[in-house]
């Protein structure tokens, strides 16, 4: 029985010491990994290697940061040189027929003065043609009308008034002019222009309000660009017999306008 007992504390003694560096172990590993998540979490507040440090800022400097959105105008002025109108011949006749077939002989003495004169065949395009009844007061039919409309562009406005005048003495009292309108043909100086008047506009006011929210003007964020058409004065005249000499045009002068919407970043 001693000997058995001797042998059991004798194996409990080698269990036990086999044991406690085994327990150590554990805990001294448990340390180290407890140090390390310390050292990870330390280095995402403090940003150890600067990465985490320059997202903080950032986020600061967004947060103490804004917006300034103005809207900018500018409007240069250009010398039209392109004019457009409609211009046509009304005829009667005792038939459908007849109204149509003078018209149409009078349509072509139109478009040939109006060649002779400087304008080009592609720069003529039919824009109504219109045959109707006429009726008297009872309504019975007395006749009928024929009307045939071109719509006309030319690049010289000092030969217009021209070729107008000659229009009318070529087809006579049935000449009817409609709708006179000036325009640019080529607006690429005139744009850049207002663009850069409409952005020296919308600075201008941003560096205003900047100031008065007692901060300053930093970058260009968005720029959106709005192009206003250009206005088109149009004119009416009814049948008339024009002068001899030749119609007078006062083309005047066209604004071309830019306007940009622009997003600055306001520093505080």
């Amino acid at each position: 029985m001693e000997e058995q007992t001797e042998g059991r504390a004798h194996r409990t003694g080698r269990r036990s010491r086999v044991e406690v560096p085994l327990v150590s172990a554990i805990v001294a590993a448990a340390a180290l990994v407890a140090v390390a998540f310390a050292g990870v979490s330390l280095g995402r507040v403090t940003g150890g290697n600067g990465g985490q440090t320059a997202v903080l800022d950032s986020v600061r400097s967004t947060a103490a940061s804004g917006t300034v959105t103005v809207v900018g105008t500018g409007t240069v002025k250009g010398i039209p040189d392109t004019v457009s109108f409609q211009i046509g011949v009304s005829t009667n006749g005792a038939s459908a027929s007849s109204a149509l077939a003078e018209n149409d002989g009078q349509v072509r003495s139109l478009e040939q003065s109006l060649e002779h004169h400087g304008v080009k065949t592609s720069e003529m395009q039919t824009s109504g043609l219109n045959l109707s009844v006429n009726t008297n007061s009872s309504g019975a039919v007395t006749g009928f009308n024929a009307d045939d409309t071109l719509n006309v562009t030319m690049h010289g406005i000092k030969l217009a008034g021209e070729a107008i005048d000659a229009a009318a003495n070529a087809v006579g009292n049935g000449i009817q002019l409609y709708g006179i309108s000036f325009s640019i043909s080529n607006r690429s100086a005139l744009l850049a222009a207002a663009r850069s008047a409409a952005m020296h506009s919308a600075r201008t006011k941003a560096e205003q309000l900047a100031a008065g929210a007692g901060g300053t003007l930093g970058g260009i964020l968005k720029v959106s660009e709005d192009v206003a058409p250009s206005p088109v004065v149009y004119g009416y005249a009814a049948p008339v017999a024009f002068a001899a000499s030749a119609v007078p045009f006062r083309q005047g002068r066209q604004p071309v306008t830019v306007q940009v919407t622009v997003v600055y970043s306001l520093r505080t």
